[in-house]
């Protein structure tokens, strides 16, 4: 830009100059062409007068003056009345000089007699003359006179005008008139240069508003390509950082991970990936709001950066996820040395909303070339060795090791299959029994997700359950679960065996906004009654968002559904949610119940808990019952229900009533 108006300012000047030159020359053109016609038309006037009144005077000597010798032509008696009738008739005017020519191009005539007796028959004014035209030319000062042949000291026209004694007779002789117009053409001059004056001066003051518009624009176009600029780096900035922490984003650590492997590929160093997710992030953020999450996000940011190296790169993948990248270093060491730092760092106290709380991330890492060539590969290994950290405990980091593909492999293989065997309906369900603890009569059933595989048969929960939650199956499948129990328990129903049917629900599905209509359309496909319809929720799911939850259990009650919390104390239980929960049982986890009749503690845990939903007017329900002992110590409890394989193993729908039957109009009694 600077350039162009530096070309263009130049340009415009040497524009003003053509102009100007050119319309001098266009000025002073056009009034000397006036000037020679106007003197034209006054010397043909003059030869005219002469022609009238002269002429038949002297026409006579001037018509046979080639025969006098050209040496005595000047003193013929004839010139002199000649040159006083001319004389006479310049009088007043501007005419300085005047030559009178015959016929052949002599000159007969002329006011410098020096100039008599001359021929001037090949003179090209003359030769148009005698043709019956007119013709002019202009001699300035100082210049020579192509044709008189001389140098002029004042501004001169020379006219030569055909004589003739009436309009359309033959040319008689020539007339040369000479008319000083050196006055005039002084005149003109400087008429000329003041209108040039004029013009230039209007010219410059058009290019000077023209430059000052440019001026102008070259300003305003400056701060638009500064703005530009400015917007340019902005947004680059934001599609490359993080806006909550300011730190390069998922698409710049792509970028950067590509560089850093070309360069450890290039000299040979070691580069390590570091994959880092904060626990259990979630449920701080929902129970202490997003704004103490993100300001936990910064404040993570800040002390990771303060334990990686100064040549360590980290970035925000989304949420509570990170990566570093860790350039040139000597090992796995090093890394853990680094991966240390963090874990440290991240565990000291933080100070959230008046609140006091702790965090610790869990860490995976990957080492190139080691554990891959491939940037992409070496990002998924980091992630795979993170995820096994989380398994093992959190708070510890782990390396990436053969064993952790093969088991990403397996689970990918194992995810294949889930997903065939939801197409090809090799999900059933079994049944398990939940008994009254007052007099063991069977009051429900829990249904439990079972896979048959065509290979290996029935394949343990365990193996498969875990997967299907990290995936989108748990939706459709857990829907499957839901209708087909029902179902179930309806055509029990009809059969003459009424039991309360309980059904898991899984966190996605429980987060889904079609949950309650789902459930509501399972109820009127079956035509079960919803009294016989138990939906039983985790813990940590309904802390997770407690305001949210509160919201979908209300209109889960108004369907008629009955609701527990399974697994109870196990999560991280808040009893002023708790008591706004619209539930009807609390599950105890089978951890307490496994030496509840035998250690102090897990007793003193039942018991408070059981206390507890007294006092809220929830039901008790115990399971993993095992032994006898544990039956009769939940009984002094207040337990209401209890389930486990005392009272039967989950069993096929078929099997169920028969293993009802067995103990007696739906009633089992346990002795000790």
């Amino acid at each position: 830009m600077h350039k162009l108006f530096h070309y263009s300012w130049i340009a415009g000047l040497l524009m003003i100059g053509a102009a100007v030159v050119a319309l001098s020359l266009l000025y002073r053109q056009l009034v000397f062409d006036s000037l020679i016609e106007g003197e034209t038309r006054s010397n043909v006037a003059l030869t005219r007068s002469f022609a009238n009144s002269i002429w038949p005077d002297h026409a006579e000597f001037i018509l046979r003056a080639s025969k006098v010798p050209p040496g005595e032509l000047a003193s013929r008696p004839e010139i002199q009345r000649i040159d006083r009738d001319l004389r006479s008739m310049m009088s007043g005017l501007t005419v300085v000089k005047v030559k009178i020519y015959d016929a052949n191009g002599l000159t007969v005539f002329s006011t410098d007699r020096r100039q008599i007796g001359e021929d001037k028959s090949a003179n090209p004014g003359y030769r148009n003359a005698r043709a019956g035209t007119p013709a002019s030319d202009i001699t300035y000062r100082d210049r020579f006179d192509a044709w008189e042949g001389v140098i002029s000291d004042r501004n001169i026209i020379a006219t030569y005008v055909p004589v003739r004694v009436q309009d359309g007779a033959p040319v008689a002789a020539v007339m040369e008139v000479y008319s000083d117009v050196t006055h005039l053409v002084e005149k003109m001059e400087r008429s000329q240069w003041k209108i040039l004056g004029g013009v230039l001066g209007a010219l410059l003051a058009i290019y000077a508003l023209i430059l000052g518009i440019l001026l102008r624009y070259r300003r305003l176009f400056n701060e638009q390509e500064t703005a530009r600029l400015v917007q340019e780096e902005r947004i680059r900035h934001q599609a490359y950082h993080d806006a909550l922490t300011g730190l390069p984003n998922r698409a710049s650590f792509a970028e950067h991970l590509e560089e850093a492997v070309r360069r450890a590929r290039r000299t040979g160093w070691t580069l390590g990936v570091m994959f880092l997710d904060l626990d259990r992030f979630k449920v701080i953020n929902d129970s202490l709001g997003h704004d103490a999450g993100d300001q936990l996000l910064r404040i993570a940011t800040s002390r990771i950066q303060r334990s990686v190296r100064e040549s360590d790169m980290l970035f925000r993948m989304g949420g509570d996820e990170f990566t570093v990248l860790l350039e040139s270093v000597r090992g796995p060491e090093e890394a853990a040395v680094v991966a240390q730092r963090i874990l440290d760092v991240i565990a000291e106290p933080v100070q959230l909303h008046q609140h006091e709380i702790r965090v610790t991330t869990s860490i995976g890492m990957a080492l190139f070339p080691r554990d891959d060539p491939s940037g992409i590969r070496l990002v998924k290994s980091a992630d795979t060795a993170m995820y096994r950290a989380k398994e093992l405990g959190r708070n510890r980091f782990e390396f990436f090791t053969a064993e952790m593909n093969q088991r990403v492999e397996n689970q990918l293989l194992l995810g294949a299959a889930l997903r065939r065997a939801a197409k090809a309906g090799e999900f059933v369900l079994h049944f398990q029994p939940r008994v009254s603890a007052t007099d063991r009569k069977v009051v429900g059933v829990e249904a439990l997700l079972r896979w048959r595989h065509p290979e290996r048969g029935l394949v343990p929960p365990a193996d498969f359950v875990p997967l299907l939650e990290e995936t989108d199956l748990i939706i459709p499948v857990g829907d499957w679960v839901l209708q087909t129990a029902c179902r179930q328990a309806r055509e029990w129903q009809e059969r003459g065996l009424s039991l309360r049917v309980s059904v898991n629900i899984s966190s996605r599905q429980f987060r889904s906004e079609l949950l309650v209509d789902t459930v509501a359309a399972a109820l009127r496909s079956s035509a079960l009654a919803p009294e016989f319809l138990e939906l039983e929720l985790t813990e940590s799911l309904l802390v997770e968002n407690a305001e949210h939850a509160i919201s979908i259990m209300t209109r889960l009650k108004n369907l008629g559904v009955t609701l527990s919390i399974d697994d109870f104390g196990t999560g991280y239980s808040s009893l002023g949610y708790l008591r706004q929960f619209p539930i009807d049982f609390l599950k105890v986890d089978r951890v307490f119940i496994r030496n509840v009749d035998k250690n102090a503690k897990d007793a003193a845990i039942v018991r408070a808990i059981s206390a507890l939903a007294r006092s809220l007017g929830i039901g008790f329900v115990a399971e993993g019952v095992e032994e006898a002992g544990q039956a009769e110590y939940l009984e002094t409890c207040d337990c209401v229900e209890m389930q486990g394989y005392l009272f039967g193993r989950p069993v096929p729908a078929a099997e169920l009533p028969e293993m009802v039957s067995r103990f007696g109009s739906q009633t089992m009694r346990l002795r000790a």
